[in-house]
């Protein structure tokens, strides 16, 4: 038998599911989760041939629980991976090619001696996220000796807000890691790697909130003001025993073209700061901006004044939200949740884009999952922004209305229930390893 069918044996035999359970979110979600590997386990055979040698990943979206907009300022944030996830069966070519199948896109491929960004006048697509992956190993000293043929497949929608991006990012970190450098590159590492890629040759201005939650998993706290040596702490806590549960809601508004008004953000919050002679608000003190305001409103704009204000108070949150559930008390935690919302909303202005303001599915979404939750549990925008997804904890009891009357307004399936999922980007299953061993928390179930 070649190692495909082994592995493919072994999915079907159940040799695999401990390790898969954790991944997508409880034995309740299994069945679907080990169909989805056999499906990607057979459409990698049918693209790339069955006679090779595979190992097997998976990278998680992200959701954001608080500090909106303050990573790209060298904030605080808090985030947690979620059961949803790309999974990608790869395989080593002995050329220098990489080739993606991403399932439902077009094939990606890219040659390893053509590692430099694409032209500016070009439109950068998903094959330069895996360039700039590339080229940032070789940059560390890590040098890609030869490709890689993977097949994806991802229940992470793109445009969601769950970073789709960062976590394809990130599965292709930790296989480059895993094929080339004997796995070395720590989940910090690998998520630096996903944001330079993202930054220089996909040229969007993010944050690397989204690349840390989706390699480092669990519920991470994270102190940028260091950005090469983000101070990451890892919060234990279970959500499952809340009360609550952590619905996402898709608004039937697509971000993903609407990187302007994304750039805009930091844009306007990096004026003010060079006001003051520095890069990032993290470095000027709050009282000087306020000292500040009537030069700064004829300097840098309202607009950017009201984010500069978003920043350090959504900056103090993101910091209580990480002690309140630290030490237990998740009524302060949704507390500081819901003043995000209203900052976000009020100060930061992402809830919808000001280029259209006739469409506003977010502010539709957030005020009718206000109004089914009746003041209980808390609602915000999530992510990016301006017109995405919205982010609602909701009482368990008012679940089932919640559902129903989101998806009632905006369309059946809009209304994802999820779980934190208490691992990041992993390999599953080992190049040449057929005998499973147990999960460590390297990060690697395997």
């Amino acid at each position: 038998m070649k190692q495909l069918i082994q592995v493919q044996q072994m999915v079907q035999d159940g040799a695999l599911d401990e390790k898969l359970s954790v991944l997508c979110g409880g034995k309740s979600e299994l069945d679907a989760y080990r169909a989805r590997l056999l499906h990607t386990l057979e459409a990698f055979g049918k693209t790339f041939g069955t006679d090779r040698e595979i190992a097997i990943f998976s990278a998680p979206g992200r959701t954001e629980l608080g500090g909106n907009h303050t990573d790209h300022q060298h904030g605080h944030v808090l985030a947690a991976s979620v059961n949803l996830d790309i999974i990608a069966v790869a395989s080593p070519r002995s050329d220098n090619i990489i080739q993606v199948q991403s399932e439902g896109y077009p094939l990606d491929v890219i040659s390893l001696e053509e590692l430099e960004p694409i032209p500016e006048t070009q439109e950068p697509h998903a094959a330069e996220l895996i360039r700039g992956v590339a080229a940032r190993f070789g940059q560390l000293g890590y040098p890609l000796e030869r490709g890689f043929d993977a097949y994806t497949t991802s229940t992470v929608l793109k445009g969601s807000g769950l970073s789709s991006s960062a976590a394809f990012e990130v599965l292709m970190g930790n296989i480059c890691n895993a094929f080339f450098a004997e796995g070395k590159l720590s989940p910090i590492a690998l998520a630096e790697i996903g944001q330079f890629a993202e930054n220089v040759f996909y040229r969007k201005p993010c944050g690397q909130m989204d690349q840390m939650a989706s390699s480092v998993g669990g519920v991470v706290a994270i102190d940028f003001f260091d950005p090469h040596l983000p101070e990451v702490r890892s919060i234990a806590f279970d959500f499952d025993k809340t009360g609550y549960a952590l619905c996402i809601v898709d608004t039937g508004g697509s971000h993903a073209d609407l990187t302007d008004e994304y750039a805009a953000i930091p844009a306007e919050m990096g004026a003010v700061a060079a006001y003051f002679g520095k890069s990032f608000l993290s470095e000027v003190p709050a009282n000087q901006v306020l000292k500040s305001i009537p030069e700064l409103r004829k300097a840098c704009g309202d607009r950017a004044v009201l984010r500069a204000m978003h920043f350090y108070r959504e900056d103090r949150r993101a910091q209580g939200e990480a002690d309140a559930l630290e030490r237990g008390d998740f009524e302060a935690f949704l507390r500081f949740v819901q003043k995000s919302g209203q900052s976000s909303y009020d100060l930061l202005q992402n809830v919808y884009p000001s280029s259209a303001p006739q469409d506003q599915p977010a502010s539709i979404a957030l005020a009718v999952g206000s109004a089914m939750m009746g003041g209980r549990g808390a609602i915000r925008v999530h992510g990016g922004g301006f017109g995405g997804t919205i982010q609602a904890f909701v009482p368990t009891v008012l679940l089932s209305q919640f559902q129903e009357g989101m998806e009632a307004v905006l369309g059946a399936g809009s209304c994802h229930v999820l779980k934190i999922r208490p691992v990041g980007g992993v390999t599953i299953l080992e190049l040449s390893l057929i005998h499973i061993s147990e999960p460590t928390r390297h990060l690697r179930i395997s």
